[in-house]
């Protein structure tokens, strides 16, 4: 399965590469639009501040929608929250910032009078609904997460975290075919890898039953 990483300049794309190729994954790294429009399954990295990675990204944002309706789609962090419908990061009080409206809910920052935020380090999975991204992770395990800013748990959630409200660690839209992570799996160990392999054994999945019903 060749998995396609967006690159449109938020951060190290290495790690997240090694770690799909550990998954079995052929990987190409792209910021060309027609390459990605093609690509059999993307992901959408992301790190920094939600509103740079919404300017950064808004060459794709027409692309990623039209893909989202026929195509895997794995957002990483910032990419995930990119995903919803708004963020309220970097905005003043009662205004929010468009996402692609992928998944539908809020980010909000974490409640920083109960926790220390940013949230950076292992914390704890909960699984509230079952998807093959979560396939083999069972509750309590650790993975490894860096943010300051959150999707409340809802419909779309498969696997929350509690850190100052329970939030939506890993979460799809109705039709399944795009998912993400709050944490980072390519830097959570064998969990970690263990996801990025169910995304691509996803993406065969999805390709090989669309060709059969066809």
């Amino acid at each position: 399965m060749k998995v396609t990483i967006i690159d449109y300049g938020v951060g190290n794309l290495r790690s997240l590469r090694r770690g799909l190729e550990q998954a079995d994954a052929t990987v190409e790294v792209s910021d060309d639009p027609a390459q990605i429009a093609a690509a059999e399954a993307l992901v959408l990295p992301g790190v920094g501040a939600f509103g740079e990675c919404v300017r950064n990204s808004r060459p794709f944002h027409d692309v990623l929608v039209e893909a989202a309706e026929d195509t895997p789609v794995l957002g990483i962090c910032v990419g995930f929250q990119l995903m919803f419908t708004e963020s309220t990061e970097g905005v003043p009080d009662g205004e929010t910032i468009a996402g692609l409206d992928l998944i539908s809910g809020r980010v909000e920052r974490l409640p920083s009078t109960e926790v220390k935020v940013p949230h950076m380090g292992w914390n704890q999975l909960a699984i509230e609904r079952d998807h093959p991204i979560v396939a083999g992770v069972d509750d309590g395990e650790y993975v490894y997460f860096v943010h300051s800013y959150g999707s409340a748990v809802d419909a779309h959630t498969v696997a929350s975290c509690a850190y100052g409200f329970d939030f939506a660690a890993v979460a799809t839209n109705e039709a399944g075919n795009v998912m993400g992570t709050q944490f980072h799996p390519e830097k959570s160990g064998p969990i970690g890898l263990r996801i990025l392999r169910n995304f691509v054994e996803y993406a065969e999945a999805y390709h090989r039953d669309r060709v059969f019903v066809s």
